[in-house]
């Protein structure tokens, strides 16, 4: 076998025994185990929409630039 199909074989394995634990554990612990996911979750769209805000911003800032050279450059050909 490949590195890469040993790979994949360990991670199904270690799926297989999370989802075998998170079924066997207590509605508490099932609860705690949601909980950590959503605020993971949470964590990642903010991250992500930070992200997309500050992509805009240098964007936006990098047309201004482009428009004002456009502007000094068409000005000193009239």
């Amino acid at each position: 076998m490949g590195n890469k199909a040993k790979g994949l074989l360990a991670l199904l394995g270690l799926g297989a025994l999370a989802y075998w634990k998170y079924k066997n554990s207590s509605p508490e612990d099932q609860q705690a185990v949601k909980d950590k996911i959503n605020t993971a979750k949470d964590n990642l769209n903010k991250w992500g929409n930070d992200f997309k805000n500050k992509a805009n911003d240098v964007a936006s800032q990098v047309q201004n630039k482009v428009d004002e050279v456009k502007t000094k450059a068409e000005d000193s050909l009239s």
